[in-house]
């Protein structure tokens, strides 16, 4: 169960065992990643319920916003970091090498600064529509669905730092790994958002793959930030994916 525990305690703010604190299990962890995309996504909707309790008969945008904002607490704000690094990377125009560094620097600079606005301001206003929709429960298989397709990507684009976080990890991804996790999605999916949660997972995995073209010409592969900034780029368009079908509106 180590690997089950580092994925827990790498991808989460919840509480783990001890041996979660070492690197016991690492290389195995990304198999569970969806599956504690779901738990993540449980938790995600309780506080939506929770939220909804407290204030849905004042203001459904603040039930959003308290979902949103849990969403960031319970994620440690991690893939958000990313998110901002890869902005902040990809909006320099400047070279391979350049926009390398730029991503590797702790500060934040402007183009970071608007994109993560941009990206919580979309995932407020889509969780404000399916909470007024009545569909509030699909945003629970949101973070399973970007979570699997970040397995995809770490199977299938390279990973250009050999010291970062996501060394490693690729060999842990095998194809009946894929396979399990992509049948347990799909099934989570449907059972939180019909045949409209399967087709907006196929949509995720194809906007992932067209990502990860473009970031392997540009950047000559991932990097920690770029898989965060995938989680974050998959959940908020497979959030507004979902809403578009969920109110009857196309893509």
């Amino acid at each position: 169960m180590s690997a089950f525990w580092q994925a827990v305690g790498f991808l989460t703010r919840f509480p783990v065992p001890k041996r979660a604190q070492t690197l016991e299990g690492w290389e195995g962890s990304p198999k569970f990643y969806p599956l504690v995309g779901l738990l993540l996504g449980a938790a995600i909707w309780l506080a939506g319920c929770l939220g909804g309790w407290l204030f849905g008969h004042v203001s459904l945008p603040l039930v959003a916003v308290v979902v949103v904002a849990f969403w960031v607490y319970a994620t440690g704000a991690l893939h958000l970091d990313g998110w901002m690094d890869l902005a902040d990377g990809l909006g320099s125009q400047r070279s391979r090498e350049r926009a390398l560094e730029i991503m590797k620097d702790s500060r934040v600079g402007a183009m970071g600064v608007v994109a993560a606005i941009v990206l919580i301001l979309l995932k407020v206003a889509a969780v404000q529509q399916l909470a007024a929709a009545g569909a509030l429960a699909a945003i629970a298989v949101i973070p399973a669905m970007a979570r699997a397709a970040l397995l995809a990507a770490i199977r299938f684009f390279p990973y250009i730092q050999q010291q970062g976080l996501g060394s490693g990890l690729r060999a842990g991804v095998t194809p009946a790994v894929l396979l399990v996790n992509g049948l347990l999605v799909v099934a989570a999916s449907f059972g939180f958002a019909d045949w409209r949660g399967v087709v907006v997972f196929v949509f995720a995995l194809l906007a992932v793959w067209l990502f990860g073209s473009y970031i392997t010409r540009r950047l000559g592969g991932f990097t920690g930030d770029v898989y965060g900034a995938l989680i974050e780029g998959a959940e908020t368009l497979a959030l507004l994916a979902l809403l578009a079908l969920m109110t009857g509106r196309h893509l």
